[in-house]
């Protein structure tokens, strides 16, 4: 038995899709490119599929994990091709690698978010920004299954950092197009504040909407219904205060994202 780990993106209007509709097309895809799954025992077998956590319903995302688990042995970019062309577009499989023993879900211990804001200036985001960093907590509410819950959005940030947007996403985030820009995103006719924040994976997670919410609630800071989000990254912080690749240890260091030359 194989298992590989495959990181993905969740683009465009295929951001409002749930993350149960997403496990579903991947299903469907898996069948269509033919992959050699391994399925469950039981009376209802289901390809051995794991999900590394998943971004909330409406949001992008430059960083999602997966873990399959194969009856037969695969040469991972062959799949991730494959894969990739049986899934529809604004779900796109980047990365494919063999997996090594060892969680997956125990890589993922920070996340990099990017919130647009239209209609916010830069400095007026830089100083609600700087407050909530110089706070002491932020409590938000936020409605559950079991119903409202009080979390501390602060206590899981770990820095704040203003852009000026509009600004495409970099090449070394979205590892495929030259540009991630959202087909139905409005069009900013001015310039506006860019929120890019690094979180830590808590229980429960602190999301995008939390941190506008403690941005209302420690600097009355009111963002508009335009507001998007998309994380970046998910992984391990390194030595230098960066978020380590977290399919790095399982391809040897000699990951070459795909749609993007080797070096040399």
């Amino acid at each position: 038995m194989q298992k590989l780990r495959l990181r993905y993106a969740k683009r465009g209007r295929l951001r409002f899709t749930s993350h149960r509709d997403v496990a579903r097309t991947f299903e469907r895809a898996l069948r269509r490119a033919g992959v050699p799954m391994a399925y469950s025992q039981g009376f209802s077998p289901h390809p051995k599929v794991s999900w590394a956590g998943a971004v909330p319903t409406g949001v992008s995302s430059e960083a999602e994990y997966l873990e399959l688990q194969l009856v037969e042995r695969v040469e991972p970019e062959s799949l991730r091709a494959e894969l990739d062309a049986a899934l529809p577009d604004g779900i796109d499989l980047l990365t494919a690698v063999e997996a090594r023993p060892g969680p997956l879900a125990d890589l993922l211990v920070v996340s990099k978010w990017r919130i647009d804001m239209p209609g916010t200036g830069v400095a007026e985001l830089r100083q609600a920004a700087e407050q909530l960093m110089a706070a002491d907590s932020a409590l938000v509410e936020r409605m559950t299954k079991d119903g409202r819950r009080t979390i501390d959005a602060r206590a899981a940030l770990l820095s704040a950092e203003v852009w000026e947007g509009p600004r495409p996403i970099a090449q070394r985030d979205q590892k495929r197009h030259a540009t991630a820009q959202v087909d139905d995103w409005p069009e900013a006719s001015a310039p506006y504040g860019i929120l890019v924040t690094v979180v830590r994976q808590t229980t429960p997670v602190v999301r995008p909407d939390d941190v506008l919410s403690a941005l209302r609630v420690v600097a009355g800071l009111k963002p508009s219904a335009a507001a998007s989000a998309t994380r970046l990254e998910q992984g391990r912080l390194d030595d230098g205060g960066g978020i380590a690749d977290p399919l790095a240890q399982d391809s040897d260091g000699d990951r070459t994202p795909a749609g993007e030359p080797a070096a040399g």
